[in-house]
């Protein structure tokens, strides 16, 4: 199929450093694209962020407690 279309900045140039790179015309650079970028797969599953209880932990409104606590008593 013969068209005529107009290709953004960065599009055309990614088409000629494509069809430089392979020694191929702009047809054929245009044609790889488009089918790497029709072949992309969008199924892919959402993120989802999962959160795990971790006990108690450790009360941090008394810093000097914390750090003994982690730490262990100071050597005096």
């Amino acid at each position: 199929m013969r068209t005529t279309i107009t290709l953004a900045e960065d599009v055309a140039a990614a088409v000629e450093k494509l069809r430089r790179e392979r020694g191929v015309g702009i047809s054929e650079a245009v044609n790889d694209l488009l089918r790497s970028g029709l072949n992309t797969n969008d199924s892919a599953r959402p993120f989802r962020q999962t959160a795990h209880d971790l006990g108690s932990g450790v009360d941090v409104s008394n810093v000097a407690e914390a750090i003994e606590t982690l730490d262990g008593p100071a050597a005096r």
